[in-house]
Formats: structure tokens, sequence, C-alpha cells
């Protein structure tokens, strides 16, 4: 049964056949870009769970989320509600987004940006350091073992921090097989995209303490953090609960039980 990530990889798949840029150049181009900021030390460096809060306009499943939404301004209320890094989408058939939202996010507030979009090529990682981001998402159940390990030793040649994205146990073990540092669990079903709220819980115990653990999809309210971080998580990515609030960064201050600034 074809699922949502089946559709999205072959349209990101026949993309990435059709681009006809240098990608010498392209690397040339990137590793001329300023230091990025750190995303793995911004995670490391937060004195409780960290709030990956991310712009997203829509999503496949949902529908329209905050279409209209302004970056710069979300950016700012995010950094003001105590996000320690932003995830930014890209994805424009999908799910509504550009570069450009990038762009003015990070332009508005110092925080670290993930570029969140379905990395396929080598020219995706340079395309998102020329973008202006400071880490690249690379998704297991995307890319062959093989693929996955140059994908990340490009992202660091560049200076890009990589948030690897896994489902379960067994994409856990080719993250780290594959030298990941980041690790992301994503509580949604690929197959029906639905959340199962324990997944990350039960996925927590394939990572070793020394790997950052962000926790991704199904975190609405103040215990559901409470209960990742028991579960031994560093970092959770939020985007729907917090681009559909009234004010989303009292939203996002409120995950992390404390007043919006």
């Amino acid at each position: 049964m074809p699922t949502y990530l089946d559709k999205i990889l072959a349209a990101h798949r026949e993309a990435a056949r059709a681009d006809r840029r240098d990608v010498g150049r392209l690397l040339a181009d990137a590793s001329r870009c300023a230091a990025p900021r750190g995303f793995t030390v911004a995670l490391k460096a937060s004195p409780g769970v960290a709030v990956i809060a991310e712009i997203k306009r829509r999503s496949p499943s949902k529908g329209p989320l905050g279409p209209d939404l302004e970056p710069a301004l979300v950016a700012k209320a995010y950094a003001a509600g105590g996000a320690a890094c932003l995830s930014v989408l890209t994805d424009a058939e999908f799910f509504g987004g550009s570069a450009d939202d990038l762009a003015e996010a990070r332009s508005a507030v110092d925080l670290p940006v993930l570029r969140k979009d379905f990395t396929v090529g080598l020219a995706d990682v340079c395309d998102a350091r020329l973008m202006g981001a400071d880490a690249v998402l690379l998704i297991v159940a995307a890319l062959a073992p093989g693929e996955l390990g140059d994908l990340l030793g490009a992202a660091r040649g560049l200076g890009l921090d990589a948030l690897v994205e896994v489902h379960d146990e067994a994409e856990a073990e080719v993250a780290l097989d594959a030298g990941a540092e980041v690790v992301g669990v994503n509580q949604r079903d690929l197959v029906t995209f639905e959340v199962d709220t324990q997944r990350a819980v039960r996925v927590a115990g394939s990572l070793p303490g020394h790997i950052v653990r962000v926790a991704e999809s199904g975190v609405r309210h103040r215990d559901d953090v409470t209960r990742l971080a028991d579960a031994g998580f560093d970092a959770v990515l939020v985007g729907e609960a917090l681009v559909t609030a009234p004010d989303p960064g009292a939203a996002l201050a409120a995950l992390m039980g404390v007043e919006a600034s």
C-alpha cells in the first residue's frame, strides 16, 4: 500500500533527476557560506527539554494549518516563548513551504534553523546550506543506508548538523550505524499518518546516552513534554500545536512550563 511518504519521495526523486545543476559548483558555493549557527549545541545547552518550534503552513493529512502565516513574526514569537531552535518546512507541493520562509524566519531571530524537507541527494544538502539552514533533515525510511551515510558526511563537510529521523528500533540501528549524533523519533505512522504517542518511548531504549534524542509529532501539552523527558528525550519538535494556536509564543511557553517573555 503506497504511503504518504512514498508519494512525496517519488516527487522529490523525480525533481532530483531533472536537476541539471553542477553539484561540484553547488558544493563550492555552499562551502563559502557564513558559518552555521550550532543546532546541536543549542539543543544541548537548553536547561530543560529543548523545543524545536516549527513553521509549517499545511500538512498532507490535515490540510491548511497556517497558510497566511508570516515567518518572521512566528519566528519572533517562538524566540520569545523560549524555543531553542526553529524548524521550517521548505517543501512547496505538499507542505506549502519555501526557501523564502526559511530565510525570512532565520533573519528575524538568532536561533539555529533546521531545513525540514525531504533530502534525497547531495544537491538538497547544498541547497539547505545555500538558503541559510543550520541543520538538515535526513529520514532513514527515505534513504538507502549508503545514501544516509553519504549525505550525513556531506552535511558535516559543509558545517551542517543533521537530524536523522527514525520510526522504529530497526531504523534507529541504521541511523546509529551511519554515525548519527542527533536522532529524531517521529511518532507519526508512515502508512496511516496517525500518531502513536507511545512510539517515542518505545524507541528511546534503542538510543545510547550520548545521542541527542528528539521526539517528533504528537506533542501538544505540557504533560506530553514531561512524559518524553522522563523517557530520556532531550528535545521535542512541535509544529501543528503551535502554528494553529492563537498565540504561538504563549503556546510554546506553556509547553515548556514557563511564561512567555
